[in-house]
């Protein structure tokens, strides 16, 4: 198995994208890179992104901070997961943005794996 290419980026799930926003913007100074109304709002930090995503944007994941790596192609990756103690939860195809696969790690943290469009699916 690779390892994966790089922290594509990490998201906090928001019940109230809009007014977190304010906070990392008045804050913290982040700066949009990135948004999709009040459901995906996106920050450039450094070489990777931070994110608040609404909860219908962010299933699987209910709560808390998921990190999002990106990987070359999802192969075997279901076998590896399971293999691995983690439960794959499945897998969303967006489109020119990409796809991820989201999993839940043997302690029930919310993990997603992402590719780029263009690169294979399972």
């Amino acid at each position: 198995m690779q390892s994966p290419k790089r922290l594509q980026n990490v998201f906090v799930v928001a019940e109230r994208p809009a007014e977190l926003h304010h906070f990392y913007e008045s804050a913290l100074g982040l700066t949009i890179k990135f948004r999709d109304k009040d459901r995906w709002i996106q920050y450039g930090v450094g070489n990777t992104s931070v994110a608040l995503a609404s909860r219908e944007e962010a299933a699987p994941a209910s709560a808390g901070v998921v990190m999002v790596f990106e990987v070359e192609d999802f192969a075997d990756a279901s076998e590896r997961i399971t293999a691995g103690g983690g439960e794959v939860l499945g897998t969303r195809d967006m489109g020119s943005h990409g796809a991820v696969l989201s999993l839940r790690d043997p302690e029930g943290n919310i993990v997603q794996l992402f590719k780029r469009q263009g690169t294979p699916t399972p």
